[in-house]
């Protein structure tokens, strides 16, 4: 027997809006996948129960989940959808062309490919492999499970730290990225079979714009080949 609601075609929508403005994000709904995980309930009346008695959202200041705060933030999504997405899809809809299709489909297969690589061979050539000159970074297999969520492995010693490079503009807040549930479960896999954490670069402009991963980074090593 399944729990899940079917909202049909309303289902694009409310997820777009949704990861869009990050309503379901460890720091809005707690970490659900490590929760139900301690849990490890035998019914969904068990796991509801459990979860209102133990959720908090993860930040620097967690707060108890309730369900008043998440039909608050389904409030929040029905604006949002209303007074924002709504408005713009229908002002891309009228102005929509099929060349813009042509282009769109030319430049996310050839342009965006190419630019991706360049910001990641920056980042990776003239950034971290320059910091850390005694590890060696390679491309990540894409055989691999967690090739889709890792772009790079470090090897250190016997064991390999995972790098993300993730593309941010210049007006982005840094502090904001946050890892999806499916994301954290990838790099814990990682960590399980390789020993080592994934690590999340912030590319701008080939540059590495959260600094201080570079730290943590250099502490992981440092772990690693004690």
């Amino acid at each position: 027997m399944k729990y899940s609601m079917n909202f049909g075609k309303k289902e694009r929508v409310l997820n777009y809006a949704c990861q869009t403005y990050q309503l379901s994000r460890p720091n809005k709904v707690g970490a659900v996948m490590a929760l139900i995980r301690e849990c490890q309930p035998k019914t969904y009346d068990e796991w509801q129960t459990w979860y209102f008695q133990n959720a908090q959202t993860t930040g620097k200041t967690p707060t108890k989940i309730t369900v008043d705060s998440l039909k608050e933030l389904g409030e929040r999504l029905y604006a949002k959808i209303t007074e924002i997405v709504i408005p713009e899809w229908e002002s891309a809809f009228r102005e929509l062309t099929e060349q813009d299709c042509i282009d769109y489909i030319y430049n996310l297969t050839i342009n965006r490919t190419y630019d991706g690589y360049i910001r990641e061979k920056s980042v990776i050539n003239d950034g971290l492999a320059k910091i850390f000159p005694d590890v060696k970074f390679e491309e990540s297999d894409p055989e691999l499970d967690h090739a889709g969520d890792i772009d790079y492995v470090a090897k250190v010693g016997n064991s390999s730290i995972g790098i993300q490079v993730k593309p941010i503009t210049a007006k982005a807040n840094f502090g904001s990225y946050s890892l999806t549930e499916r994301m954290q479960a990838s790099f814990d896999a990682f960590k399980e079979q390789y020993g080592g954490e994934v690590f999340v670069v912030l590319s701008l402009d080939g540059e590495i714009a959260n600094k201080e991963v570079i730290d943590n980074i250099k502490t992981e090593i440092e772990r690693l080949t004690k």
